[in-house]
């Protein structure tokens, strides 16, 4: 399979081929690690990034509790 380098903006780009985008998984704006070895390019899926406002999402402080052993309730914790 052959692709074309072309001009974008200031860089030389490589377009990709539709069969390689599918099998990758690929999707714009997604980030990728590129590396040469041998005379060849490496291209490898960047790990994914995780927002925290995201991880958090349906968090509650009733779930925190059910997640951690908090110890007894001490000071201005305990309910009057």
């Amino acid at each position: 399979m052959q692709t074309e380098v072309v001009l974008c903006g200031h860089d030389l780009a490589l377009r990709l081929p539709d069969q390689i985008v599918t099998q990758m998984g690929l999707r714009e704006g997604q980030r990728v690690e590129i590396a040469s070895e041998d005379g060849r390019f490496v291209l490898i899926l960047a790990p994914s990034r995780y927002v925290l406002a995201d991880l958090l999402k349906g968090t509650t402080p009733e779930t925190m509790r059910e997640a951690f052993e908090w110890g007894p309730d001490k000071g201005r914790e305990t309910a009057s």
